[in-house]
């Protein structure tokens, strides 16, 4: 499974890179903060995958990066070879970025 640091997906936003950021942390979490992308929980995902492109990168986070893990290997069994996790979720990023 692809990683991808807070340092380095900041890099990415920053430059403009070309991928889709997906928040699939419930609507409470992402009220009290986010750092952006989509928002599909992660109970919705298989009802939106339609949503969710193959063609390019996408990152899902959460708050610790366990669930987007989990996210992730449920996604790759649909087919999605192109699904990155945010190390640490959004704690990491608060600590890092």
């Amino acid at each position: 499974m692809h990683q991808v640091s807070p340092s380095q997906l900041k890099q990415w936003i920053a430059e403009g890179k070309d991928f889709l950021l997906i928040d699939i942390r419930e609507a409470w979490e992402r009220e009290a903060f986010n750092i952006g992308g989509a928002h599909i929980p992660m109970g919705s995902l298989l009802a939106s995958l339609s949503g969710i492109p193959k063609d390019k990168e996408v990152v899902l986070y959460c708050e610790k990066g366990i669930r987007s893990v989990l996210a992730i290997q449920r996604l790759e069994t649909f087919g999605f070879h192109n699904l990155i996790n945010l190390s640490g979720g959004t704690t990491a990023w608060k600590r890092d970025v």
